[in-house]
């Protein structure tokens, strides 16, 4: 648990605490107010986050990052979620991703350009769930002809280039899955549609219809596309379960400042037995999330492989706080169903992560299968 941390992770959180409340909070009130526009309160937050060494946390250090371990990264975005600010996003640099450890063409065109913030990546890697479009590629001499469609590529909309999870049919190469970069302006691909989803992100859906990528673009080897794609979605799994955790306890927190004011009735709502059972399970809820998040982040921390610890922090964390903001609203009234609340954003934003970094249910399904045949995970 926290209570654990080495004086240098403790110092960390603190020193983003304060960050949070000198820097940040007065940022996204200018923000709020229109003194500001989101264009320059994020240059802002980049600025003050590079000074104070925050920014550097999710990049590599061969390319000037600071590249903090998984348990850093735990308590970082924890303590950045728990001041339910929208500006965040921000703070940290962008990491390589399924870049890390490219070279050459790959590495001077694409993952450097990402790491500066020239230039932005989108994963795609869902495709339709009838299972039509299924994302092939076959060799033509020196190049990959690729068919098929991605029905859900998040940030795509506003990406410069992807990383596509396609198969490669056996033929003069070794074939199986592979990651493939892609511009966004390649001829073949089309993007059919961008959407919104309901937690504010934006997306894309794409058809790939005989578009030809070089070789020289596969990240890694041909075979080697699914555990790459893999890594990328651990990595996923455990910061989803850090912002639950840090949003869990600001819902607790706001919540606990709510019941504890004087109510029209006369007395404070916490007063009633009824309140105070649904705050007991919110609390329950919270530090269950957090005792489950620290000890698979220490796991990480240790190279141990977390992939089922990581799927269960996940699916749980999520879950669970989405739990915990429910409650909030169903003790704070009909004024936290009102769009720009709070509770009401969080809401949104809680549902999604069911969903991202993979299904809870399809999780669950993973869970059980990496105990039962490949005898996974430490539970």
């Amino acid at each position: 648990m926290p209570e654990q941390l080495t004086q240098e992770l403790t110092e960390l959180r603190d020193r983003i605490e304060i960050f949070v409340e000198a820097d940040m909070r007065p940022l996204e009130a200018q923000l709020d107010a229109g003194t500001l526009d989101e264009a320059a309160v994020r240059e802002r937050v980049i600025e003050r986050s590079r000074d104070l060494g925050f920014f550097g946390m999710t990049q590599p250090r061969e390319v000037g990052g600071t590249e903090a371990g998984p348990l850093a990264l735990a308590v970082a975005r924890e303590t950045l979620a728990a001041g339910n600010l929208r500006i965040t996003r921000a703070v940290f640099g962008p990491g390589p991703g399924i870049l890390a450890r490219s070279e050459g063409l790959l590495r001077e065109r694409y993952m450097e350009p990402l790491i500066r913030g020239e230039v932005r990546n989108a994963f795609a890697f869902t495709e339709p769930s009838d299972g039509t479009a299924r994302t092939s590629a076959r060799r033509d001499g020196d190049d990959f002809i690729v068919n098929g469609r991605k029905s859900f590529v998040s940030g795509g909309s506003a990406a410069d280039f992807y990383s596509v999870l396609v198969n490669v049919e056996e033929g003069d190469g070794p074939g199986g899955p592979a990651m493939l970069i892609v511009d966004r302006d390649a001829p073949g691909l089309t993007r059919d549609e961008d959407f919104v989803s309901l937690d504010g992100g934006t997306h894309c859906a794409m058809t790939f219809d005989d578009m030809r990528v070089p070789q020289t673009h596969v990240i890694g080897e041909v075979g080697q596309g699914m555990p790459r794609a893999m890594g990328n979605i651990g990595r996923e799994r455990l910061q989803i379960a850090a912002q639950a955790s840090g949003t869990a306890m600001w819902v607790v927190e706001h919540t606990r400042e709510h019941i504890s004011k004087p109510h029209r009735s006369g007395t404070s709502l916490g007063e009633r037995e009824q309140v105070r059972a649904v705050f007991g399970q919110m609390m329950l809820e919270t530090y269950a999330i957090r005792s489950i998040l620290y000890r698979t982040a220490r796991l990480a921390d240790d190279d141990v492989d977390v992939m089922n610890e990581g799927a269960i922090a996940k699916v749980f964390a999520a879950e669970a706080a989405g739990r915990v903001v429910d409650a909030a609203i169903q003790l704070g009234g009909g004024d936290a169903l009102i769009e720009g609340h709070p509770l009401e954003r969080l809401y949104r934003v809680t549902r999604s992560w069911r969903l991202a970094g993979g299904s809870s249910d399809v999780l669950r399904f993973n869970i059980a299968r990496g105990l039962l045949e490949f005898e996974a995970g430490r539970v």
